[in-house]
């Protein structure tokens, strides 16, 4: 591994913010560190860095040990989330100055700053300051001047934080293009959800000072291992008494949550759902949201409301309009831990012993046909 920290433990005063941390990175890769504020993700990253000091525990870079070693001879490059850029300096002395810490000769400082120029799309704006630049534009120069040195790993705090929500948007893909460029084996802290599953190559969910769990985007979001994680990621609906609803049953698991894309609601004249109507309840809307590209319905299911999602295309609904409901699957939870739950009457077998898994993808999606 690349980057490893072996049992990494960080108290201030009473408050413990790192608990036994314990992950490895790859060579190369983007990983986010992923919770919400105060569960000890900017603590982990202030740690690698060397800005804080572990009480215990191994910190490694390419195989060394560097809980000891200064900051700057840890061979990291921070990019800090409101830029940390150095107002007085233009742009091209800010990417140089790291080059210039380190007395790189002015001729290889000189090609290093055009290359990141021309990199990071900054060609043509050397001579601007700070406050001539827009928020992606420091946020480029902040990048550019991290990697400069080439540093063996590179750490971004909440990058795109102070800026606006178009701009991030362009900006993730932006990140992740470069630093699969440059080679960079690079982490980053975020709350954001979306962030951590469009840009990170691996993904390390904090909770109290600990590791929820770790993992690709994918496993993340699709297998939560832990209550937690099941309803942190996504847009979950907590459900106390889910064996009220049709094809599960609650044992002695001790609630449930319910995501959006799980349920279906359909009309009785909408062929594409008529197999399953039989299996079906019967849910009243109580609240619909517009949310630019689809519907966010509020739906009465026997006293349990859940919500999903409709797409513009199909007929127009209103409140109060009765429809079938048909949830696919659940996360059910027992001592915290979170475990997928199919619905079994589309799992057993129809009259012609045949099974309707037809109406099941095993990843966690569904279909009808």
């Amino acid at each position: 591994m690349h980057v490893e920290l072996k049992n990494v433990n960080k108290t201030f005063g009473n408050f413990q913010a790192s608990k036994d941390i314990c992950f490895g990175i790859e060579k190369g890769k983007l990983v986010a560190l992923l919770g919400p504020s105060g569960s000890g993700k900017t603590t982990i990253l202030r740690m690698i860095a060397g800005l804080e000091s572990a009480d215990s525990g191994e910190i490694c870079i390419d195989g060394k040990e560097v809980n000891n070693l200064p900051p700057a001879h840890r061979g990291v490059g921070f990019v800090f989330q409101n830029y940390a850029l150095f107002r007085y300096m233009n742009v091209y002395d800010n990417i140089a100055f790291g080059l210039d810490v380190k007395k790189e000769p002015r001729k290889k400082i000189k090609e290093r700053v055009h290359e990141l120029l021309k990199l990071t799309e900054l060609e043509g704006l050397e001579k601007r300051f700070p406050n001539e630049l827009s928020g992606g534009q420091k946020q480029r120069v902040a990048f550019a001047r991290a990697i400069a040195p080439e540093p063996e790993l590179l750490l971004l705090d909440e990058p795109f934080a102070a800026i606006d929500a178009k701009v991030r948007k362009e900006l993730r893909q932006w990140l992740r293009d470069m630093i699969h460029k440059v080679e960079i084996t690079s982490i980053f802290v975020t709350h954001d959800q979306d962030e951590a599953v469009e840009v990170a190559d691996q993904i390390i969910v904090t909770n109290k000072g600990r590791i929820e769990q770790s993992g690709t985007p994918y496993e993340i979001y699709k297998r939560p291992k832990t209550a937690f994680v099941s309803e942190f990621v996504g847009e979950p609906v907590v459900v106390r008494d889910f064996e009220r609803l049709r094809g599960f049953d609650k044992a002695d698991f001790d609630y449930a949550i319910v995501r959006p894309e799980f349920v279906e609601a359909f009309k009785n004249d909408n062929i594409h759902f008529k197999d399953i109507i039989p299996y079906a309840q019967r849910g009243v809307i109580k609240d619909i949201m517009f949310r630019g590209n689809h519907l966010e319905l509020k739906i009465d299911v026997n006293g349990t409301e859940l919500i999903t999602h409709r797409s513009m295309e199909r007929r127009a609904v209103t409140i109060g309009e009765e429809m079938n409901v048909v949830i696919y699957r659940i996360y059910a939870i027992r001592n915290k831990e979170s475990v997928l739950m199919e619905n079994s009457d589309l799992t057993a077998l129809d009259p012609r012993g045949k099974r309707r898994e037809k109406y099941l993808y095993s990843d966690g999606g569904y279909f009808v046909g």
